[in-house]
C-alpha cells in the first residue's frame, strides 16, 4: 500500500502550472511485456493491477496510442479502486481508431482522439478530436501531444500503453515518472518492454532516482523520477 500512497501523493501536489506525466510498464522479471504469441494476462498480479487503477482514479487523463486499442480494446477506466474515470486519450496520428472501442462508452469522461493536423479520416462518434502537427516521419511528439491536452484543460496524465508509446515518450522527454511493476516470473522469450533510443556507453544510460516497493503479492514497483538521474 505505501506505494500506491506515495505515487498518488505526488500526483496530488503536483505542479499546477505545467503538465505532469506517469507513464506505466508492466513486464516480466526478464523484461517482457507479452509472449511470442501475444499473451499479457496475466504476467502482473492482483496488487499491480490495482495500482493502475489507483492512478487512473488520481489523474486526469489516461493515454494510449491506437496500437493498443486495436490489439487490446482496453476499457481505461476505473474498477477496482473506488473514484472517478479519467478522460480516455487515444494517440492515433492517421485515423486508425475503430468506431466500435469500448473506450469510447459514455460514462462521464471525456474522450479525445489526437490525430496528426490535417489527417482525412472522418470524426469518431463519441470522442473530440484534436490536431497535433506530425513530424517527418508522421508521428506525433509526446511534448507536442502533452502541450495540446494541456491547453485543453487536463494537467495530470497516465500514459499506460502500449510499450511503443511508453518508449516514446520516455525518448522524448516527456515523463515526470515511471511506474515500472515487476513480476517474479521469467518468460524467456517474447515481446520487450521499453526500446529506447540506442546508446554507445553506459555512461549515456538513464539512471532516475527510484523508490522501491514489494506489493503484497509479490510483485515489485519501481517508482523512478525521470527528471532526477544518478550517474555511476
Amino acid at each position: 500500500m505505501t506505494g500506491h500512497i506515495s505515487s498518488i501523493a505526488r500526483i496530488a501536489s503536483a505542479p499546477s502550472d505545467r503538465p505532469f506525466v506517469v507513464a506505466q510498464l508492466g513486464q516480466s522479471l526478464d523484461g517482457r511485456i507479452a509472449t511470442l504469441s501475444g499473451e499479457s494476462q496475466w504476467i502482473n498480479k492482483t496488487e499491480a493491477l490495482i495500482h493502475v487503477h489507483r492512478i487512473r482514479a488520481a489523474v486526469d487523463a489516461v493515454i494510449v496510442g491506437v496500437g493498443t486499442v486495436v490489439a487490446d480494446d482496453p476499457l481505461l477506466n476505473v474498477r477496482r479502486v473506488p473514484g472517478r474515470n479519467p478522460a480516455r486519450i487515444v494517440i492515433d496520428p492517421k485515423g486508425r481508431m475503430p468506431a466500435t472501442a469500448k473506450l469510447l462508452a459514455e460514462d462521464g469522461a471525456r474522450r479525445i482522439i489526437v490525430r496528426a493536423t490535417g489527417c482525412a479520416q472522418p470524426p469518431v462518434y463519441g470522442a473530440d478530436v484534436l490536431e497535433v502537427p506530425a513530424n517527418r516521419d508522421g508521428q506525433l511528439a509526446p511534448r507536442e501531444v502533452i502541450a495540446a491536452l494541456f491547453r485543453a484543460g487536463l494537467r495530470t496524465f497516465l500514459v499506460e500503453g502500449g510499450a511503443g508509446t511508453v518508449s516514446g515518450f520516455i525518448d522524448g522527454g516527456a515523463v515526470d515518472r515511471l511506474h515500472v511493476l515487476v513480476a517474479p516470473v521469467i518468460l524467456g522469450s517474447g515481446k520487450p518492454g521499453l526500446t529506447l533510443k540506442p546508446i554507445d556507453r553506459l555512461a549515456q544510460a538513464l539512471r532516475p532516482a527510484a523508490d522501491v516497493h514489494v506489493l503484497a503479492d509479490g510483485d515489485v514497483l519501481f517508482d523512478c523520477d525521470m527528471r532526477i538521474s544518478h550517474g555511476e
